[in-house]
Formats: C-alpha cells, structure tokens, sequence
C-alpha cells in the first residue's frame, strides 16, 4: 500500500515537473524583440550605368582630292598640337600657287606703274582703280592658292591619341574622306542618367560652390582613382524613361580611360531625415513588404511599407512606418496578424551597429 502511494506520489511529481517545464519554455518563446525605426540625415549611393567619351574626339578628314604621300604618325600614337600627320601630293598646289604668287606679282608692278602716271595726269583715276582692282583680286587667288596647298598637310588640330587608319600610304583620297580620328584624353566627359526625384535631391542639395563628386567603376569592378565632379545637366527630361542625364568630368593624367568605355558612376545622394529600418524586420508577400507593428496593447498588425533605397541589411522607407512606432525586429514568422505578444524592446541606435552595414 505504501509503495503503490509513493510510486503514484512520484509520477505526479515528474508529470507537475515537466507541464512547469514546458510552460517556462512556452513563456521564453513568446518574448520577443521589438525596435523602432531611425530617423535621421544620412546619404546613400547609388549605381549609374555610363558611357565615358573624350573631351574633344574629332574626325580628320581630307581637305583636297590627290594621293596620300606621307604618313608620320602610327596609330595608337600620342601626338601633340601642331604636329603633322598625313601629306597629300601637292605638287598640283604648289604649281598653283607658284601661277598664283607671278601673277600677284604682275599685277602690282601694272599698279605701281598706273600709279605713278595718274599722280602725272597721264591716266584717269577710273584705270587707277582698276588696276588696284586687279592687283586685290591677284593678291586673293594667292591667299587662295596658298590655303589649298596648305590642305595637303594635315596637322594635329590639339594634343591627344591616334585611332586607326582608314586609309594607307599611297591611296587615291577625295575630298572629305575620313583619315583617322583623334582623341584628347586628358580629362573624360562620363553621361549617366538620373531619375527625377534623384534629381530634386541634387539640385535640392547642391549648389555651384559645392559641386557634387561622384566615382567611376570601371569595367573590371575597380574604382577608378580619380574622382569626378558633375558639372552640366542636360535641359530636359526624356518622356519615356523619366530620366535626365548629368555629365561628370574625370581628370585622366594616366591616360587609362578611352574614349568609347563604359563603367557605372557612384554617385552619394544625401537624405533629410530618412526612415532607416533593418532588412530582417520586414517579410515578403507576392512581391510587397511587410512589417509587424506592436500597438500600445501589444498587439501585432501587419503593415505594408514602401521601399525608397535598398542598402546591405537596411531599407530606407518612404512610408508605411513612422519613426515614433514600434516594430517586431525577430520572431516574425512565429507571429500572424492580431496576436498579442509580450517583448523586450531595444533601441534603434543599438540595434543598426550591431548588423553588418551601418550608416553613419
């Protein structure tokens, strides 16, 4: 009888034991986190596809029909202001201006001599004008003569890099066909275009004495070292991207951008008091975020929220959220819509240096 007590006694013992036991893991499971978002100035940055051009690239073109006798440069050369490039035959041009300069010359003895016999009375004024009307027009068939032969030598119009030949040492060229083009590449023009309400932020923040600065990812995911100053916005804005382009300047001192590249600009965009909540407290439902919000019962609502930016472990929001609210930080698949939850809250300014990303 006593040992059947105790067995019974014992059971009853193990079985309170194990239902305080369930009830105390219970418990810890509903305690969970809850934060708030951050409101504060921050920047972010943002990725523009680009295209890099040369400040000045330019086609060189023949100005005169005849062969192509000399070539003095290479491609891919570096060749400086003034520097001759290409020499079509000018034998036929030199002649002409040789006629040209005989006959300036015949034509100023003709009015030196008419001269003279006016300043006797021996000839009328009018043949006195004449004359000198014949020596100007020799003197312009000169100037003419001598500017063609002076097309049969083509020279770097500035300093900058050689592209490749479209014509060889010897070949029949006509008038305006294309030589080679030549790029000044010692500072970079890079387009990208911008959104419209990222171009608010611009003009909104930036002013003349402040230009913005912006960095150039290069194709090779290396960010070029030389930062770059946007400095002309285009006036208006394309109708079906909804996008303006802006034009950054590079310095180029190493010459390691060509005209013709592509890269991505990054470009800091400042925010007035941006929304700032981490990743891991939203949740996704066919393609919409969500957050819990605890009301001032404990109650949790899902809310949806918009997304104005995108960083590592943060969203900034543009609304559904304020920062005077709270909002489940963990535990939200544990949770459904109108629960009543008991937690422990944790500040905002101690919850975001604790993840991977902070914004300072």
């Amino acid at each position: 009888m006593n040992r059947t007590f105790i067995f019974i006694s014992l059971c009853g013992l193990l079985l309170n034991t194990s239902c305080d036991s369930k009830k105390e893991e219970k418990e810890e499971e509903t305690k969970f986190l809850v934060t708030s978002p951050l409101k504060k100035d921050t920047t972010i940055t943002r990725e523009y596809v680009s295209q890099i051009r040369a400040i000045q690239h330019i086609e060189l073109r023949a100005l005169e029909k005849g062969y192509l006798q000399n070539i003095y440069v290479d491609e891919g050369q570096f060749v400086k202001k003034g520097q001759m490039m290409f020499q079509i035959m000018p034998l036929i041009y030199n002649a002409e201006m040789q006629k040209a300069q005989a006959e300036a010359n015949f034509a100023e003895i003709e009015y030196q001599n008419t001269k003279q016999l006016s300043e006797k009375n021996v000839v009328s004024p009018n043949e006195l004008a004449l004359a000198k009307a014949k020596l100007d027009k020799a003197k312009a068939e000169l100037v003419l003569a001598q500017t063609h032969l002076q097309f049969t030598e083509i020279k770097a119009p500035f300093d900058g890099i050689m592209d490749h030949f479209q014509v060889r040492l010897g070949s029949l060229v006509n008038e305006g066909d294309l030589l080679t083009t030549l790029s000044d590449n010692s500072q970079m023009w890079v387009y990208f275009n911008v959104p419209e309400a990222e171009y608010l932020n611009y003009k909104t923040n930036v002013t003349e004495e402040n230009m913005l600065k912006v960095n150039l990812l290069m194709a090779n995911n290396q960010v070029f070292k030389y930062p770059g100053v946007v400095e002309t916005i285009e006036a208006d804005f394309n109708n079906e991207t909804g996008n303006i382009a802006f034009r950054a300047t590079f310095p180029n001192p190493d010459k390691l951008l060509r005209h013709g590249e592509t890269g991505n600009v990054e470009m800091t965009i400042p925010l007035k008091n941006a929304i700032i909540i981490p990743q891991k407290a939203t949740y996704e439902v066919l393609e919409k975020k969500y957050v819990f919000v605890v009301d001032k019962s404990n109650v949790v609502h899902s809310r949806e929220i918009t997304i104005a930016s995108e960083m590592p472990d943060l969203y900034i929001i543009k609304d559904g959220v304020s920062a005077n609210e709270r909002i489940l930080l963990e535990g939200i698949r544990k949770v459904k819509d109108n629960d009543k939850i008991e937690y422990e809250y944790e500040d905002p300014k101690t919850v975001l240096p604790k993840l991977k990303v902070y914004v300072e």
